[in-house]
């Protein structure tokens, strides 16, 4: 049921909530009144964390030059922590002011990336198989207390600097510790987007289900207030002998009577019974309209009518209702979102119900295969993985004169990181498939010329990937 056009939205709203948070490394400010020790330590603590990025293999700008082993070192250039330092814009603003060419040489640059790679920790570090926002922080803290701290080179170079004194240098490595260890908070927002991501994913087939369910509270709903008119004081022949066809819908009795509706109902408690408002205004509306006339006054029915009647129900009444969408939205988070794709797939079951030979099987499967199953996960761990490799390829193509980058639309740009890696990834799927979902997802959750922004920018991507034989499909 879940197919891979949802997974896609949901993927894409996940990776923009964690990636626009999961850099929220928090430049230190710099404390009113200062003292030479306070300015001094700021100015240094700044320093250092341009030092990490450098040592990492990121250079701010072109104009820094490059320096053999520091820039193509895979293990550091990957590293998460250089990725947040990377992606704040105080620490960039701040860069420009900062007299970091002047305390660190490339020479001195040079020395420490030899000593750090020659060090136990760094020896420990790349050896880990998987290493997680918390491994990261926690090399780079030992690298900050261990070599900046104690290298005579680094302290040297410091004392250089006019407002240098001791207590500001220690102060400096201490706010450069606390800062990266505040990353380590990462981690666990990384585990909440990953499990709010098979979280939605949940709740969208629950929304299937709830869905498939509302005939049946509907129709109890008539059936009841049939009954309560047949027992009033003054009951008139319509009362007494009412045309019973829509609470005999075949396919409701389906729906009430499944196995599988009924076990997942088991599993998952759920009922429109706490919501008896919104039962009894879509029940009114259902019954005030030609939809409701035209199938209650016709010669006969049979099974295919009955699917057929709630198909149209669902399609002019129910899916655009406003009380339905305002009862969604107190219900969960995620459903006015999923409603329209969800609300398919609702349509597509009750024409299920008409073929006999599916009785057994009236319920779409979660997911269609294994395949589609694992495809949200995968795709959103390669985004965050190489987002900024994907943000490179997408910078590459930005005609400077009209765009900032540093300026574009974000969920422009994690729509192209996700394209980018679906594209890389996943050969069995068309170019032209994924071009076309990613550029309705930006119609749908970015700007109105998001659209053929994007397709422009991917159409070169995919052009150069495949010059340099990254990408081999149509």
């Amino acid at each position: 049921m879940i197919n891979r056009v949802l997974i896609r939205i949901k993927v894409v709203q996940m990776l923009y909530s964690y990636l626009l948070t999961q850099g929220e490394f928090k430049l230190a400010a710099l404390p009113e009144n200062s003292t030479r020790d306070k300015k001094f330590a700021y100015s240094l603590y700044v320093d250092f964390l341009l030092l990490t990025l450098r040592l990492s293999g990121v250079r701010l700008t072109p104009a820094v030059r490059s320096i053999p082993g520091v820039d193509d070192n895979k293990y550091l250039q990957s590293n998460k922590v250089a990725r947040s330092l990377r992606q704040d814009s105080d620490l960039k603003a701040a860069a420009k002011d900062a007299d970091f060419d002047e305390v660190f040489s490339d020479a001195l640059i040079a020395d420490l990336y030899s000593e750090i790679t020659r060090s136990a920790v760094y020896r420990s570090y790349i050896r880990l198989k998987n290493r997680e926002i918390t491994d990261d922080v926690k090399f780079w803290t030992t690298i900050v207390e261990t070599v900046f701290a104690k290298n005579a080179a680094v302290l040297a170079a410091a004392r250089r600097c006019e407002m240098f004194t001791a207590a500001g240098f220690e102060q400096a490595i201490a706010m450069t510790v606390n800062s990266l260890e505040q990353l380590g908070d990462v981690n666990a927002m990384y585990l909440n987007a990953r499990n709010s991501l098979n979280r939605s994913l949940d709740k969208s087939y629950e929304l299937y289900n709830a869905l498939l369910a509302l005939p049946v509270e509907i129709t109890r709903a008539e059936d009841l207030r049939l009954d309560a008119a047949r027992h009033k004081f003054l009951a008139t022949a319509e009362d007494l002998n009412p045309n019973t066809r829509f609470v005999d819908n075949g396919m409701v009795k389906a729906l009430a009577e499944s196995e599988e509706l009924n076990s997942w109902f088991e599993e998952h408690p759920f009922s429109w019974n706490d919501d008896p408002m919104l039962v009894r205004s879509l029940l009114d509306q259902i019954t005030s309209s030609d939809i409701y006339r035209n199938y209650m006054d016709a010669e006969s029915t049979d099974l295919k009518a009955d699917c057929d009647f709630w198909r149209s129900v669902f399609k002019n009444i129910i899916l655009p209702s406003d009380d339905l969408a305002e009862a969604l939205e107190g219900m969960s988070v995620y459903w006015n979102d999923d409603l329209d794709i969800v609300g398919t797939f609702v349509v597509k079951t009750m024409r299920r119900v008409a073929d006999t030979d599916r009785r057994g099987t009236l319920l779409l499967p979660k997911f269609k295969d294994e395949e589609d199953a694992a495809f949200g996960g995968e795709l959103f761990v390669d985004t965050i993985d190489n987002f900024e490799q994907y943000r490179d390829l997408v910078d590459r193509f930005i005609d400077r004169r009209q765009w900032d980058t540093d300026r574009l639309a974000f969920m422009d740009v994690v729509i192209m990181a996700a394209a980018i890696s679906e594209l890389l990834n996943y050969p069995a799927i068309p170019i032209a498939v994924t071009l076309n979902e990613y550029i309705e997802i930006a119609n749908a959750y970015s700007t109105p010329k998001s659209g053929q922004f994007i397709n422009g920018i991917l159409y070169s991507v995919i052009n150069y990937l495949k010059n340099e034989g990254k990408l081999n499909k149509n």
